[in-house]
Order: structure tokens, then C-alpha cells, then sequence
């Protein structure tokens, strides 16, 4: 049996690729902004904030938990979900460092 495509690259380009994954759909967008802008756990108010079916919300919220953005602790019957500070700050350094690649190398015409 071949290689599996994520076999051929290094860690850092499929930790990048599976973070641009999970960034990549609007409405992850909106729900990491909802968690930032009220700045504590959320448990069952995405639906009115984003506007999206219950179970589609659940499954982006799934996505997110998958790639460490978020975290989810249960509190009774529900889940409440936060944003992972520091699984954030290591996609921000890891981003920051493959969008600088330019700045580093600017011979190229």
C-alpha cells in the first residue's frame, strides 16, 4: 500500500495545512470571533448567534475542538466551549513565522 498524502510532508506543513482546514470555513470564523468577543465560555447560544442549524454548529465546533482551537468542558447537560489560549498563540507563531517567509527571503525578483 502507498504513502499516505500527509506522509510525504514535513510535521510543520500538515500542522499548517490542518490549521488553514479548520480556518477555512465562514461560519468557524464567526464562532472563534463570538468566542473572543465575549471573552468566556459559550453553551448553547451559537445557534441564535451564528444562525446555523444546531447540528451543523456542533459539527464545526467538533472541527475546531479536533485541530485544539477550542476546548469544551461539560457542564451538566451541556458543553461549554472556550478558546484554547495557548493551542492560539502556537497557530499564531507557526502562521506568523510561514506568512513571513517573504520578509526573510527577498532577493527573488
Amino acid at each position: 500500500m502507498g504513502l499516505a498524502k500527509t506522509e510525504i510532508f514535513n510535521q510543520q506543513q500538515n500542522e499548517i495545512a490542518s490549521l488553514a482546514k479548520a480556518l477555512g470555513h465562514p461560519a468557524r470564523i464567526a464562532i472563534l470571533q463570538h468566542l473572543f468577543k465575549i471573552n468566556a465560555c459559550v453553551c448553547g447560544d451559537l445557534v441564535e448567534e451564528i444562525g446555523l442549524a444546531q447540528a451543523t454548529i456542533s459539527q464545526h465546533l467538533k472541527e475546531l475542538k479536533q485541530i485544539g482551537l477550542i476546548k469544551g468542558n461539560v457542564e451538566g447537560t451541556s458543553v461549554c466551549y472556550c478558546i484554547d489560549k495557548e493551542k492560539w498563540s502556537k497557530m499564531k507563531g507557526l502562521l506568523s513565522e510561514f506568512l513571513d517567509q517573504d520578509l526573510r527571503n527577498s532577493t527573488c525578483c
